[in-house]
């Protein structure tokens, strides 16, 4: 309910450009965020002895296989963009700065819960082991939750009445928004029903 408020916030905003929207949004996003990651953590806190989500240098299990997952997703987009014929770096709602990809960052959104997040919360539901080594995770959890992610990018899911594999959506969705820029329509976000 909750969030169902804040998305309606969202619809409300009256700005010209982006630039102008950037606050109110990144706003948003934030409280939106913060009641995400409440409710991860209620649905894995009796599996996991501490969680709040945290992103670079995370140092315990759950932030640990996040941030991995994360990264496979981000190679994933980063290609699918480059496919597209965008500029990774060029960036909407995340500000551009040099070495950052913004454009990649904002991709990303909208297939970090379906893709990452689903695999990880399953991985630690199901109780499976997540070795640490120096703080970081080891060899075999790694490859674990990498195979997780790999099977969510691999898995179907509808997209425009077809079935189509979750990696195939990424980069269709990279081509749509390369449309949306030469003018050729809307550009739509991807939405998954979990």
């Amino acid at each position: 309910m909750q969030l169902r408020k804040l998305w309606e916030k969202v619809a409300e905003i009256d700005a010209y450009s982006i630039s102008e929207a950037r606050g109110t949004l990144m706003g948003i996003e934030g409280t939106a965020g913060r009641i995400y990651w409440e409710g991860v953590k209620e649905s894995i806190g009796h599996k996991v002895e501490s969680f709040g989500r945290e992103h670079r240098g995370a140092t315990d299990a759950v932030n640990s296989l996040l941030n991995y997952g994360y990264g496979i997703l981000y190679s994933q987009v980063w290609g699918a963009v480059i496919n597209a014929g965008l500029e990774p770096f060029a960036g909407f709602l995340h500000v551009d700065r040099p070495g950052k990809p913004s454009l990649v960052l904002d991709l990303v959104e909208e297939f970090r819960q379906p893709v990452v997040d689903r695999s990880v919360i399953a991985y630690v539901n199901l109780g499976i082991a997540i070795g640490m080594k120096d703080g970081l995770l080891d060899s075999e959890t790694r490859k674990n939750i990498g195979d997780k992610v790999m099977e969510r990018l691999l898995a179907t899911e509808s997209y425009q009445g077809k079935q189509y594999q979750i990696r195939s959506i990424v980069q269709m969705q990279a081509r749509r928004l390369a449309a949306f820029l030469r003018g050729e329509g809307e550009y739509k976000a991807f939405s998954f029903k979990w």
